[in-house]
């Protein structure tokens, strides 16, 4: 898309569009991001933070003047990427609870509410839209991601780690596409 009108300068990739430059369709389109990555943080709840700071860090999403530009900091980053690689770590083991407990659920519902906050206010949108929009989105992922998994180890009759590490993959997968 290229820049039009009164609109300022409008980045070619929506992830940098300055607050206010956003017509309606973009303006879904910023949303439906949101809703993705409460998605791939029911999947994985440290996934989507982990990425949106290394998005925000990195410069692929623009989180300055906004108040979530911490999300971009070098402690943050440093924060998330250890957080993640202990659930990916924990995932596997057997005294993990279910990802579908409340406190499990909270979790989701708290990471992936900042993680939409993060992407909707990087795309022009309002933060609580978006952070309610990946709730929504953790909550779908979180029920989807259980259900799936467990039927798979079950019809497949193979270890649980079989089926978690691909979904460790596709989550990091998702969530690196909904950023970038």
């Amino acid at each position: 898309m290229r820049p039009t009108g009164g609109l300022g300068i409008l980045a070619t990739r929506l992830h940098t569009v300055p607050v206010g430059a956003l017509d309606g369709t973009h303006m879904n389109h910023a949303l439906l991001l949101a809703a993705a990555i409460g998605f791939v943080t029911g999947l994985r709840s440290m996934t989507a933070p982990v990425l949106v700071a290394w998005a925000a860090r990195l410069g692929w999403i623009n989180l300055h003047g906004t108040p979530l530009s911490f999300m971009g900091s070098s402690v943050a980053v440093g924060v998330w990427s250890l957080l993640a690689i202990s659930e990916y770590v924990a995932d596997v083991l057997p005294m993990t609870p279910a990802r579908i407990v409340p406190a499990s659920l909270l979790v989701r519902v708290v990471t992936g509410g900042l993680s939409g906050a993060c992407l909707a206010a990087a795309n022009g949108s309002t933060l609580w839209l978006g952070a309610v929009l990946a709730v929504v989105g953790a909550m779908v992922g979180a029920y989807a991601g259980y259900y799936s998994r467990r039927g798979l180890v079950n019809r497949l009759k193979v270890n649980d780690i079989l089926i978690a590490i691909p979904e460790d993959i596709v989550a990091l997968g998702l969530a690196y596409l909904i950023v970038r």
